[in-house]
């Protein structure tokens, strides 16, 4: 497995995820999405994964302004203003190759295993 969990030290979601993995033994990367983020890349191969940009966003965002702005740009525009403001990415995504999950979800995790 190649386990990448992107999420925030501060969210209970992420933390219950590296905990679900470290108790496994499972080797994983944490990427910071407060620092980092994902790549155009990563943030393309998730999307895909787990069945489109709208699975990614985070309705209970504080930025209510932008995720209402999203409702009316094209699809192409939504990627590029996602990928400028990850914030509004709901945590944690964990990536195992071209599999993803969005949200805690540790039933998926250990058909990965």
């Amino acid at each position: 497995m190649n386990i990448q969990i992107f999420g925030t030290k501060k969210d209970f979601d992420s933390k219950k995820t590296e905990r679900f993995f470290k108790e496994r033994g499972v080797k994983y990367q944490w990427i910071e999405m407060k620092e980092k983020g994902m790549s155009k890349g990563e943030f393309l191969s998730v999307c895909q994964a787990v069945g489109g940009i709208d699975y990614l966003l985070d309705t209970d965002s504080k930025d209510k302004d932008l995720l209402a702005l999203l409702n009316h740009l094209s699809p192409e525009d939504r990627r590029e203003k996602i990928l400028e403001n990850q914030r509004i990415i709901r945590t944690p995504i964990v990536r195992n190759k071209n599999q993803a999950t969005v949200g805690y979800q540790p039933e998926i995790w250990k058909g990965w295993e």
